[in-house]
């Protein structure tokens, strides 16, 4: 197997492509009522012009609260749905919703918004409460029509085992870096595929782990989507030889060896990584989530 792509060793190619979306990110200027931080309907419009076929955004993260998990009042009930409405409308039927959470509503709050927003059918409803509790993940799952994503803070394979069999999710959204790597991920893909779930691997640590997704993305068969950061372009072209291709919506695998990418060791060098402790000691800003997460 000496000089194949990774893919080939953990089964073959599934596809040729890889269908890809992204996050929105954030508003220009003061939020409206349409609007809240990383949501834009005029940027989510100009995404799909681009070719993406769906986008992800989280309409309550301007709450983001670190006591979870918390209620959500009418007011920002009814602002959710109508940033949810207002990007359904700026993009029609050419692209799904992906409607994130970050885990901050109680159950009793995920079920509320869930039910405002199955009338603009999202193609999921992500971490609707914390994931820590898998069966009050399965409660909402049992009260909407919209599925339920998530699996990017679980690490182990028995975490996805037991949330996969209490029928608390439906679209498992497994990290590479963190849940074990390709081969680990192929496992839980498997397990995934026989209760008629399907996978949409998380991103967040950048171009190489994008790259390890595809690999992993191409040879599975239960594949829904592949988060990407806009078109993988920016830095996360930079610090490789040779950039992750995406084309009108899709990550194109590269042919070569392993990952199909090389490190851009000089540019690597002048970035230096940064210890979060540091970071944050000496920033004079609150911190938040990297751009384009989820």
């Amino acid at each position: 197997m000496a000089g194949q792509a990774f893919s080939t060793v953990i089964g073959g190619k599934y596809r040729e492509r890889v269908r890809s979306y992204t996050y929105l990110y954030a508003a220009s200027g003061d939020p409206t009522p349409n609007t809240v931080i990383h949501c834009d309907p005029e940027k989510a419009a100009y995404y799909v012009k681009q070719g993406f076929t769906a986008v992800k955004f989280d309409p309550i993260l301007d709450i983001m609260s670190p006591y979870n998990p918390q209620e959500l009042s009418l007011e920002v009930l009814d602002r959710a749905e109508a940033v949810v409405r207002s990007v359904r409308e700026a993009v029609g039927s050419k692209c799904e919703l992906l409607i994130g959470t970050h885990g901050q509503p109680n159950t009793y709050s995920a079920i509320r918004l869930a039910k405002r927003l199955e009338k603009y059918e999202p193609l999921w409803f992500e971490e609707p409460v914390p994931p820590e509790n898998v069966d009050e993940m399965a409660r909402v799952a049992r009260s909407t029509s919209i599925p339920i994503a998530t699996g990017e803070r679980l690490s182990t394979f028995y975490e996805f085992a037991n949330l996969i069999e209490k029928q608390a999710a439906s679209i498992i959204q497994m990290s590479l870096g963190r849940s074990g790597g390709i081969l680990m991920a192929k496992k839980i893909a498997a397990m995934a595929e026989v209760h008629y779930c399907q996978i949409a691997p998380h991103l967040y640590c950048g171009p190489i782990e994008e790259a390890a997704n595809i690999q992993l993305d191409i040879s599975t068969p239960n594949l829904l989507i592949q988060e990407t950061i806009e078109t993988c372009g920016g830095f996360h072209a930079e610090i490789l030889k040779e950039p992750l291709k995406w084309e009108d919506g899709y990550l194109i695998p590269s042919s070569k060896p392993g990952l199909g990418v090389e490190l851009n060791e000089e540019v690597a060098a002048k970035h230096p990584c940064i210890e979060f402790d540091s970071l944050a000691a000496s920033s004079t800003q609150p911190q938040g989530r990297k751009q384009g997460g989820s």
